[in-house]
């Protein structure tokens, strides 16, 4: 397959990419999952929360829920910091496989001069195959992390809706 044969080519950097994209994109898909059933659960969660506030008043309930609201995103928001994470080091990566390779191709030509454009290839060969694996890691986890953040922010807003209209009905 050629996939394999590119990331054979690219080496250990491309490796490394291989292992952070099976691990993001199994991150993505877990928390997908997570908030699409926690979307159909809303007023569950509402009710959930509405039952542990014991306070009397609507203003310090309204208060201590979004409190309990806000702990309870915190618990969604985990793992998300590792998709951010693989967005932003995978193209650093593939920049650093593009510097390995260029200096494995200078490293070539002042060896056994520029006679042989064979010489070199191997290291440029490098240098763009880990730029593109880099890039090929970091697109869809910067998109899926921000997916997920806006899927994340749309039932915070409706569970804090369905929370004050419990409180205060």
């Amino acid at each position: 397959m050629q996939l394999m044969h590119y990331i054979e080519q690219g080496g250990v950097i491309m490796y490394i990419l291989l292992f952070l994209n099976i691990v993001g994109f199994t991150t993505m898909i877990i928390k997908f999952v997570q908030f699409l059933l926690a979307r159909g659960r809303v007023e569950a969660l509402a009710e959930g929360i509405y039952a542990q506030l014991d306070v009397g008043d609507p203003e310090a309930r309204q208060i201590l829920g979004r409190e309990m609201v806000t702990e309870r995103m915190v618990e969604f928001e985990k793992g998300l910091s590792t998709v951010r994470i693989i967005a932003s080091i995978a193209p650093l990566l593939g920049l650093l496989g593009t510097v390995i390779g260029v200096l494995s191709a200078f490293n070539a030509i002042s060896r056994l001069g520029l006679g042989d454009p064979s010489v070199f290839a191997g290291g440029i060969s490098l240098a763009l195959i880990t730029t593109v694996g880099g890039l090929v890691v970091a697109i869809p986890h910067y998109i899926g992390y921000n997916y997920l953040i806006s899927m994340l922010d749309k039932i915070e807003a409706r569970l804090a809706t369905r929370l004050s209209r419990k409180i205060f009905a």
